[in-house]
């Protein structure tokens, strides 16, 4: 199998995606497995919009340690907040906890500034209701079943359930790895990441209906004649649409790189922060998930149906070698149009 830029960009490779997708499955069964366990150990590092309480924000100095933020925050009643010195830009101490009863956000904020040995006015507060954050949270769980739904109607419709089963899978798959990540580092959700988990899979959908697309259309494409096998016709198929998939998901990665340096670690804007680190797991998960997820488990649906069952059985019988180079072959000739009119024979020289 010789390989070349000009050969992947026209699809003529034969590379075996499924036979290499069991290695791949086995690598994102134990990610998700870490993440999963992750999940339940450590937990999430929820944002005030989702748990409700403050937030101050100062700016820091080479001689305030975090310490001492930490000790002037117990020392108001909140011995359990969360004292962080957040870097880019301008460095800021960031203070998070549940408002002490008796306490402002303003009276918080002019104790804490005594600390950062800063003016008052320069520290920022914001403040939100525990009931809010469980409205924000319950919004949040509904339109993810409301998404499930809706996308699992669209794929059953458009394709077929078996299809719509592993497009399903290949997102959740996608999630539980972000958010894995998310609760591994104890990054911060907020609303802004929230989305970003929404856009995620968004793009991995986008991505599995490109090639479940070129699949049908393939496979209609096949005479009754034809011997070949449906993992042939994924590979074919996946080998096709490779470089689509691969220069979608570095024309949308660059964008996101920018953002996360630029955006984060230059300008400080930890919002830009927290959606962008959930956008790049997810665009760089999401792109191998619909052909080393998604695919193999459809096909896996497919070689059970008995006209597929029955290819499979032949193929044995006659052991072809480089089946995926023959089957792309094959799949070239039945795209002829057989039912186009032949083109008329040049007419002789009269003598």
């Amino acid at each position: 199998m010789s390989f070349s830029i000009r050969r992947l960009y026209r699809g003529d490779t034969s590379w075996d995606f499924l036979g290499v997708s069991k290695r791949v499955l086995l690598g994102s069964t134990v990610a998700v497995l870490i993440c999963v366990v992750a999940l339940f150990v450590q937990g999430l590092n929820l944002g005030i919009e989702f748990e409700g309480g403050g937030v101050w924000e100062a700016p820091a100095s080479e001689d305030v340690t975090t310490d001492a933020i930490r000790e002037s925050a117990a020392d108001i009643g909140m011995s359990d907040a969360r004292v962080q010195r957040i870097t880019g830009g301008g460095d800021i101490f960031r203070v998070r906890g549940e408002l002490p009863s008796g306490e402002t956000a303003e009276s918080v904020g002019s104790q804490l500034a005594v600390a950062a040995q800063v003016d008052s006015e320069s520290v920022s507060a914001r403040t939100v209701s525990p009931s809010f954050g469980d409205e924000v949270a319950g919004k949040a769980r509904r339109a993810l079943v409301v998404f499930f739904i809706l996308i699992a109607l669209y794929l059953t419709l458009r394709f077929e359930w078996k299809m719509a089963l592993g497009a399903l899978v290949a997102v959740a798959h996608d999630i539980a790895l972000t958010v894995g990540v998310y609760a591994l580092f104890q990054f911060e959700i907020s609303p802004a990441t929230v989305v970003a988990f929404l856009t995620i899979m968004g793009y991995s959908l986008y991505d599995t209906i490109v090639v479940f697309d070129r699949v049908k259309d393939n496979e209609r494409s096949l005479s009754l004649k034809t011997r070949m096998t449906y993992s042939d016709l994924a590979n074919v198929s996946l080998n096709q649409v490779i470089m689509r998939s691969v220069n979608t998901t570095i024309t949308s990665v660059l964008p996101v790189i920018s953002l996360l340096v630029v955006g984060s670690l230059v300008m400080g804007a930890t919002a830009l922060q927290e959606f962008a680190i959930a956008l790049l797991i997810g665009l760089l998960v999401g792109s191998y998930s619909s052909v080393f997820v998604a695919m193999p488990l459809v096909s896996s649906l497919k070689r059970r149906e008995p006209h597929w069952a029955e290819q499979d059985r032949s193929a044995e019988v006659l052991s072809e070698s480089n089946s995926i180079e023959n089957a792309a072959t094959s799949l070239a000739a039945d795209r002829y149009d057989r039912s186009s009119p032949p083109r008329p024979r040049k007419k002789g020289r009269k003598r």
